[in-house]
């Protein structure tokens, strides 16, 4: 799975959010600054073109629906992102986080429960 710029990104956030939609849709939950409506369009097209949405026309409007569900995507991209800069070491990267202060003990604690309980 190919991954997305940013601005996909932001794209599919809005319509994983939505759950399907216009354009129009889109731009009403999208993240500020909201792009123009034109660029917002653009983009989505790419995201058909790269197999992310699927779209129908209904009228003179395009409807477009998510292909890849947000879980997998996320999946992906952090099993990636741990590959790429933490030498696919999970291990690593909770290390990086606790050394940055960017997640307290507590935090830590929950996350040990959780893998004891599954």
């Amino acid at each position: 799975m190919e991954k997305l710029t940013q601005q996909e990104e932001l794209a599919m956030i809005a319509i994983w959010k939505t759950g399907g939609g216009s354009v129009k849709d889109f731009l009403e939950v999208h993240p500020a600054p909201q792009p123009p409506y034109t660029t917002l369009a653009s983009t989505i097209r790419n995201l058909e073109k790269k197999g992310f949405v699927s779209s129908r026309k209904t009228g003179n409007v395009y409807e477009y629906t998510p292909i890849i569900a947000e879980e997998v995507y996320k999946q992906q991209f952090m099993s990636g992102f741990v590959k790429d800069y933490f030498e696919d070491s999970y291990k690593a990267l909770v290390t990086f986080f606790a050394k940055e202060k960017k997640i307290s003990p507590e935090e830590l604690k929950e996350i040990v429960r959780m893998i004891e309980k599954n």
